[in-house]
């Protein structure tokens, strides 16, 4: 099984833990605050979690998934991920994350910017479209009837076919949304975001097929 590194332990972050562990992989959990806040959260998943520092985590991590406010990607250490696929979770929310005019003019997706900062690493968009409740609850094992899907996007093929393989483990299919250049079509305010999975008021939300994200991306307009 897979080592994964978690930089972010949130609503997101935990949950990608929690269906980690499940799988049998290892999870080692980090945020900003410090180890000593992530120790519950570890007690609670059992001896395959381990809560660390941020560094930590992507040194050991044999997966790291970014899962932070994308205003704090400078934070995200770039050399212990050399070489490594980044899964990236981050979503540009300019109320939030103040404006970036790159994104703004739409001359960057944000996983392109983050994959700017990590230059040595690959980086994969995926969990970002789903909301953290539906995340929990939709996983379902391969050749289930019921199976919900994921788009993922990335520029380097063996890394979106490792991507592909950990979402199978915890209980996703991946539809490949395209380069990182794509990755605007997963974006918050696109077909794909959310709605597919049912409404943010429903906790356990619907299964979303292979088809239903296809049609979500093909929809996306900027």
């Amino acid at each position: 099984m897979t080592t994964v590194g978690l930089i972010g332990s949130g609503r997101i972050g935990g949950t990608v833990a929690r269906l980690a562990v499940a799988a049998g992989h290892q999870v080692l959990l980090s945020n900003s605050r410090g180890p000593d806040t992530l120790k519950g959260l570890a007690a609670e998943l059992g001896p395959l979690a381990r809560a660390t520092t941020g560094r930590e985590a992507a040194e050991g991590g044999e997966l790291v998934v970014v899962t932070i406010p994308l205003r704090a990607f400078p934070s995200v250490p770039a050399r212990p991920l050399a070489g490594k696929v980044v899964i990236d979770t981050c979503n540009y929310y300019p109320q939030r994350d103040g404006q970036i005019p790159e994104l703004d003019s739409g001359a960057l997706t944000s996983s392109e910017l983050i994959q700017r900062h990590l230059p040595e690493s690959a980086v994969v968009k995926a969990f970002n479209n789903i909301y953290y409740r539906h995340l929990a609850s939709l996983a379902r094992p391969s050749g289930a009837a019921d199976r919900s899907y994921l788009p993922i996007a990335g520029d380097d093929a063996a890394a979106k076919v490792a991507v592909t393989d950990f979402l199978d483990s915890i209980g996703y299919g991946a539809i490949d949304a395209g380069p990182l250049a794509e990755g605007w079509r997963q974006q918050p305010g696109t077909p794909v975001y959310g709605a597919p999975y049912g409404s943010f008021q429903d906790k356990k939300g619907s299964p979303a097929s292979a088809g239903a994200i296809r049609r979500a991306l093909a929809a996306a307009e900027r």
